[in-house]
């Protein structure tokens, strides 16, 4: 099958999802996780339409955005974890950022996009399997202090919240970590009485299906568009 293929069957799967909770699928945007994959196969996603694409390491990444810099509809998201000393690489090369997950990396995300006059849009990493290998809050109050942080600020937009959770939780588990994220997004929206915390990004290849029940506003998908893992 072809990346064309594979998209519209990801697609037809999102619609039937939506419907099936009683949402409209264009309240969910796919994000197609390019990560380990060559730019051959995003530009494939881009002339069947996929414009949001997915990576997690900087360097990787920016030799991608590079070659397509004359494709002003890609939206680039930083779906993994940002060290400290690569902030600077990200305005500019990067519109969504779903990884933010201290005080200490807002600042310097801040910092950083004042210099550039660029503003990013970013999502608070909520860790509520407690694996020690994900990145991520699990505290409400934490979460609470780093959203005030990023709001305080006048460059990096809060729009809400991403997890992912331990791929073997299985399907009460999940959707119970997929209910009190949603719930802590409209708690922060109320909190922070802002309109633009409204993105939910949650749910991959494996459970989808169960993030957008509960909610979902962005699913990050890379196997079942661009194959294993490389």
């Amino acid at each position: 099958m072809s990346v064309k293929d594979k998209l519209a069957l990801v697609q037809q799967q999102i619609t039937q999802a939506a419907i099936q909770s009683g949402r409209t699928p264009e309240e969910i945007q796919l994000i197609a996780v390019s990560k380990t994959k060559p730019v051959e196969l995003i530009k494939e996603a881009l002339a069947a339409k996929q414009t949001a694409f997915g990576e997690n390491r900087i360097q990787e990444a920016l030799g991608k955005i590079d070659v397509l810099r004359n494709s002003p509809e890609v939206e680039w998201h930083l779906i993994g974890h940002l060290q400290k000393n690569k902030v600077k690489f990200c305005p500019g090369n990067f519109q969504w950022i779903h990884s933010v997950e201290s005080v200490e990396l807002a600042n310097k995300l801040e910092a950083r996009c004042a210099l550039t006059n660029k503003n990013i849009n970013v999502l608070i990493q909520v860790n509520l399997s407690r694996e020690e290998s994900k990145s991520g809050l699990q505290e409400w109050d934490d979460i609470l202090r780093v959203a005030e942080s990023i709001s305080a600020g006048q460059w990096l937009k809060f729009r809400g919240l991403m997890t992912i959770p331990a791929p073997n939780f299985g399907e009460l588990k999940t959707r119970k970590i997929y209910e009190q994220i949603r719930k802590w997004r409209d708690k922060l929206r109320h909190e922070l009485d802002s309109a633009e915390i409204t993105e939910l990004s949650m749910g991959m290849t494996a459970d989808y299906h169960w993030a957008i029940q509960e909610g979902a506003t962005m699913i990050r998908v890379g196997t079942a568009i661009f194959g294993p893992r490389d």
